[in-house]
């Protein structure tokens, strides 16, 4: 949206700043920049590394690991500290160079902004105006600025003189062609219809800091400087970023384990003070037991399966993944957000079909266009075709060269019409004039109401969502005085081009894959509504209402949600689009509970890429949407987001079965360890062979970082939701802690009598095989995939481990001693009756709860 300011004619713009064609006195020059600053991005703060690893503390579960690796220091636990410790540690730099990362993308701002600018100051009020180099950090709203050929444009300006102007603002919008620019002047309303429809970019009168100058010359009045450009505002640098999806997953189940970690040790201390009158000496089990509770492994599986992900992906697809954590949030995106152009649409009109006056199809129409088209691009000397002209000429095939031309009138966004002129029958030229269909029929020989008649043909193609271009002829005198906008008169109509966008190769087929992935597609785009519907329904995705961006309007502000933020089935789109439109609508879509992905290439796009829980660029995006984004594409291919949405969610469910099968078994091995403290005259479990029994545990679960889940895993988006992993752990934790106490029962029996109790190396031998092997089992059946894999044969290898190890020399190093054949026996039964009750919880856990994780 163009605001009032903006919009005002350029007389009024220079009495609103207080200026005038002759520039600023250099007195005033200064006042203004001691008042408003000068005009460069703002510079972030710098921080040092040791401050940045400071802040990583902040986080619960780095915080929980550093107390819980100081306290076994503390108790002369040295293996586990050294594991602890270096674990936080490593957690630290990787927080620490993600803000390194992201300052450097701030501090690109200055990059892009020129060194000096050509002004236009005065020594004093009557003195005549000098043009000189100053620095662009100089500049003050006011400023008469010179823009030339191969210039940035150092500010926001307001064009007051211009010849042949035209831009390159890719590292605004993304689009690659220039943009024609002019010195028009417009009424002075709020909200030019032009102007709102196109967007601030597209407005002919206007040029924003961050464009280069393609072509032509002109003289413009600063308007905007430093963070107030539009360059700056779309940035957004000052605003941070919130939490994704993965640091909400990660924060809720660390908490929940804390909760937990906090309890344990106490509970520990208390329990064997009261009951067993063991004071302090306990201490280095309690702490033994509490890091047993802790999936100390989980900084390194999800490293593992979000890095051996992203090298996969890279390599299959091209996509790299910048923030490894977005790949977890790419597997949970539930919500798409897109632009229409060059995502579902390529950058440029193909012809759909031409009409004559009558509304029926007439390949002449598209004839005479064509040649307008040729002509204009060989006489006028442009310096890039038009995309409707070649659109025009690409449809038309060879057209043009059987006559001789004249002449040509380029166009003019003030008159919004093109004329060639080429050589007719003998003695005469013809003119050739094509353009906006209402300006075209206002240089056209009509009554009335045949002209509203025709105006209304032209409005129904545009309400289809078609652009129309007008097309007329007049047959004239032969003569050698060059022709000019004035004899665009007293033409004869010969009918309507229509256009449409040129659909995205692979577009409609990656948007079904997306949607079968169980993804909502958003598309937000600057057009007018009727074009991104059109565009919609040629990619096959059926009937699509478009909504309008409203200031203020959604459901964070308030209003009414054109399009709302709920589920919905099908992609919505939402048209006329600014950059706080984008972001506002992303911004609406988490709050409502989505995990929203976000694809866009342009410095407009800044907001909503930062917003998201994932930003996505292609390789092709300027400089500064691709150091904000999370993942980069080597093309603009909804396809290869496919591809990374599928190992984001393979990627995510192998952590998700880590987590379940961890934190199960650990909390079922916790409330047997408490109780068997309760019962027993001795530790359940010599500190040492707790960690030994973790080590091993561990060790087996880096096979989850190369397992590949069931499909079901990949149908539907993947959330970590703490209170359905608290649940879970909890019914499986307690069934895991009856499997352990179980072994009670079975110790009694095979070794005769309750009193063999006392002989602690058995005991701990006997729950150190047993412990094992329940988790082998837990890994096996909780993994969540149909084959066995690199997870079963890691299961396979721990339950060796757990017979093999207590009667080998390293089980008698650790305390322990090899088993009767009958507790083998007797522990084979316990183990078949907790695989059967394994198998029908999970069975009946996964008939209830929704298709994630």
């Amino acid at each position: 949206m163009v605001s009032e300011g903006e919009a005002a004619t350029s007389l009024q713009v220079l009495r609103r700043l207080d200026t005038g064609p002759r520039g600023l006195t250099e007195a005033e020059a200064a006042a203004r920049l001691a008042e408003l600053g000068e005009n460069s991005p703002p510079l972030p703060h710098t921080v040092s590394w040791p401050l940045r690893c400071a802040r990583a503390l902040r986080d619960p579960f780095t915080a929980v690991l550093l107390t819980l690796g100081l306290v076994s220091a503390l108790v002369a636990s040295w293996g586990t500290a050294v594991v602890i410790l270096a674990l936080v540690a490593v957690s630290c730099g990787l927080r620490a160079a993600g803000e390194h990362r992201a300052d450097r993308s701030l501090a690109a701002l200055r990059e892009l902004v020129a060194g000096t600018a050509t002004v236009l100051r005065r020594a004093g009020a009557g003195a005549e105006p000098r043009a000189r180099e100053v620095p662009v950090a100089e500049l003050v709203p006011g400023d008469v600025v010179r823009l030339g050929p191969g210039d940035l444009v150092p500010a926001d300006v307001r064009l007051l003189r211009a010849r042949g102007l035209t831009v390159h603002q890719a590292a605004l919008t993304g689009e690659s062609a220039p943009v024609a620019k002019a010195a028009v002047d417009v009424p002075a309303i709020a909200d030019p219809a032009g102007a709102a429809d196109a967007g601030p970019f597209q407005v002919p009168y206007l040029c924003f800091q961050g464009s280069g100058v393609a072509s032509g010359s002109a003289t413009a009045v600063v308007v905007e400087t430093g963070e107030r450009t539009r360059f700056a505002v779309a940035h957004g640098a000052a605003a941070p970023r919130e939490a994704s999806a993965f640091d909400r997953s990660v924060h809720g189940i660390s908490w929940v384990l804390i909760r937990f970690m906090l309890l344990t040790p106490p509970l520990v201390l208390m329990a064997n003070a009261a009951l067993r009158g063991r004071g302090l000496e306990t201490l280095p089990f309690a702490v033994a037991v509490a890091v047993g509770l802790t999936p100390e492994m989980l900084p390194v599986i999800v490293t593992t399966c979000l890095a051996r992900g992203a090298a996969l992906l890279a390599r299959a697809h091209q996509v790299v993944v910048r923030r490894l954590p977005a790949l977890h949030d790419l597997g949970a995106v539930d919500v798409l957000c897109l632009d229409k152009t060059g995502t579902l649409t390529e950058d440029r009109p193909v012809v759909e079909r031409a009409l004559g006056p009558g509304g029926e199809n007439d390949p002449e129409v598209l004839r005479w266009a064509a040649v307008g088209a040729w002509w204009t691009l060989q006489l006028a000397e442009l310096p890039a075709p038009d995309a409707l002209d070649e659109a025009l000429l690409t449809a038309a095939g060879p057209a043009g060269e059987e006559y001789d031309g004249i002449g040509a009138v380029p166009f003019d966004p003030g008159r919004r019409t093109a004329t060639a002129v080429v050589a007719g029958t003998l003695g005469t030229h013809v003119l050739v004039t094509k353009g906006a269909a209402e300006d075209v029929l206002d240089r056209c020989d009509l009554n009335s109401a045949e002209r509203e008649r025709l105006l209304a043909l032209a409005a129904r193609e545009a309400g289809a969502g078609l652009r129309v271009l007008g097309v007329a002829t007049a047959r004239r005198a032969s003569r050698t005085r060059p022709y000019t906008a004035a004899d665009e008169h007293g033409l004869t109509f010969r009918g309507l081009v229509t256009f449409r966008d040129a659909l995205a190769p692979g577009a409609a087929e990656a948007l079904r894959g997306l949607t079968d992935l169980g993804i909502t597609i958003r598309i937000l785009t600057g057009d007018h509504p009727a074009t991104a519907a059109r565009a919609c329904r040629d990619l096959g995705l059926g009937a699509v209402e478009a909504g309008v961006a409203a200031d203020g309007a959604g459901p964070e502000a308030g209003g009414t949600d054109p399009v709302g933020t709920g589920a919905v089935p099908g992609p919505v789109v939402v048209a006329r689009c600014t950059p706080e439109d984008k972001a506002r609508i992303v911004a609406g879509l988490r709050a409502a509970g989505h995990t929203v992905g976000f694809l866009g290439d342009g410095v407009n796009d800044i907001p909503a890429l930062r917003a998201a829980d994932v930003g996505i660029a292609p390789r092709t995006a300027v400089d500064l949407a691709r150091e904000t984004a999370d993942v980069v594409l080597a093309e603009k291919d909804l396809g290869a987001i496919g591809h990374a949405v599928t190992a984001g969610r393979r990627s995510s469910a192998n952590i998700a079965s880590y987590l379940r099968v961890t934190l199960s078994s650990n909390l079922g091995n916790v409330i047997a360890m408490l109780a068997a403290g309760l019962l027993l005259p001795f530790l359940p479990m010599l500190p040492v062979q707790v960690l030994a029994q973790n080590l091993c545990f561990d060790a087996a679960q880096l096979a989850f970082a190369h397992d590949r889940p069931g499909p079901a895993a990949l149908r539907r988006p993947t959330v970590l939701r703490p209170r359905a992993f608290l649940r879970f752990i909890t019914g499986f934790g307690v069934l895991n802690a009856i499997a352990d106490l179980a072994t009670f029962g079975v110790l009694a029996l095979a070794l005769r009598g309750p009193d063999a109790l006392d002989d602690q190396a058995v005991f701990h031998s006997a729950w150190f095989t047993e412990n094992l092997l329940t988790q082998a089992l837990v890994m096996f059946l909780l993994r969540g995939g149909t084959r066995p894999g690199p997870v079963g044969r890691a299961a396979a290898v721990l339950a060796a481990v757990g017979l093999l190890l207590p009667p080998g020399p390293l089980g008698a190093a650790l305390g322990m001693t090899g088993l009767p054949p009958s507790y083998h026996v007797l522990l084979a039964a316990v183990l078949g009756l907790y695989a059967v009750a394994l198998r029908a919880v999970r069975a009946r856990h996964d008939g209830r709860r929704p298709a994630q994780s």
